[in-house]
């Protein structure tokens, strides 16, 4: 067998290979979306009460204390399955 023929994936791999798609698409979106929603919420807030930027900062930093908490949990829970095995 020459070295440019590969052997095909198992199913495993190809499992596994998913489940790390499906982490970091996890991980991304529980980052990106509290910082777009707060983000957004507090400019409007700002623009409502003529507040410039204290809203805005405050949902910034909000967003990522919820995305922290969320990360935690989700990895606890990653962590759980794994020890199970």
């Amino acid at each position: 067998m020459d070295e440019t023929t590969k052997k095909p994936e198992t199913p495993t791999q190809r499992s596994m290979f998913a489940q790390a798609l499906g982490f970091a698409w996890d991980f991304g979106a529980a980052i990106a979306l509290p910082l777009v929603a707060f983000g957004i919420g507090g400019r409007w807030l700002d623009r409502h009460f003529g507040t410039s930027p204290w809203f805005l900062l405050g949902g910034l930093l909000f967003s990522v204390g919820t995305s922290i908490t969320i990360l935690v949990l989700r990895l606890g829970k990653i962590i759980e399955k794994i020890t199970k095995k």
